[in-house]
């Protein structure tokens, strides 16, 4: 059976994601930062070893074995600029790292979660934007990183993204909507892409934005 690790994957799209895998005959794992009900590993990305914590503790339940794939889901949209980056970006990249050294156990693939937000202009001038500002950032450091990795671990590893529009904001937190031709998207939409290219032998380096068109009218 393939496995698969969400992170972050208790509550919203990574909720999604890890129901839709389980729909698919996926074996499931998912982290939370805390204990709560339904998750199989508790790590707090915050923590310099958390990443490396969350991995392998994935590998002990999975009897010795690497994750299939890992969905890079967990994210922090406020607060601490340096626990955003933490979260964000840099957990990403630690988790990445450890798939490519896998060994004897064929091409992995990880599926890094943007925002749509980072395939169009930034939108300057208001408060919430500019509030919004570290959390873009880790974004479009992610997105980068997605390319850069996708090139850097091919022999190992399949690197892809997508990037939801406004789908499943959490509590307090606004999400600007726009102009979506093909209506707002559902966090099952979300989840189709990624298991989409958590099967895709032939795909690596692709982001697939899921926004219902916005991104589109942004070109």
């Amino acid at each position: 059976m393939k496995s698969v690790l969400v992170t972050g994957g208790t509550v919203r799209i990574g909720a999604a994601v890890a129901d839709y895998m389980r729909g698919l005959g996926w074996r499931v794992l998912v982290s939370s930062h805390r204990e709560v009900a339904g998750a199989d590993i508790t790590a707090d990305f915050s923590d310099p070893s958390g990443a490396v914590r969350c991995y392998s503790e994935a590998m002990r339940i999975l009897g010795g074995r690497p994750p299939d794939v890992i969905v890079n889901n967990a994210a922090l949209f406020t607060g601490d600029p340096a626990a955003l980056e933490a979260v964000n970006f840099t957990a990403p990249v630690k988790l990445t790292i450890l798939m490519a050294g896998r060994e004897g156990v064929g091409r992995g693939a990880v599926v890094n979660i943007l925002d749509s937000r980072v395939l169009g202009p930034a939108r300057a001038g208001s408060r919430a934007a500019d509030e919004a500002d570290p959390y873009r950032r880790t974004k479009m450091s992610l997105l980068e990183y997605t390319f850069s990795a996708a090139a850097m671990f091919a022999d190992a590893l399949r690197v892809n993204a997508v990037a939801p529009g406004p789908v499943l904001a959490p509590l307090g937190v606004h999400e600007f909507a726009g102009e979506m031709p093909l209506g707002r998207p559902s966090a099952e939409d979300v989840a189709k892409a990624v298991a989409f290219l958590s099967e895709a032998q032939s795909t690596t380096g692709c982001v697939i934005p899921v926004d219902g068109g916005q991104s589109a009218s942004w070109s």
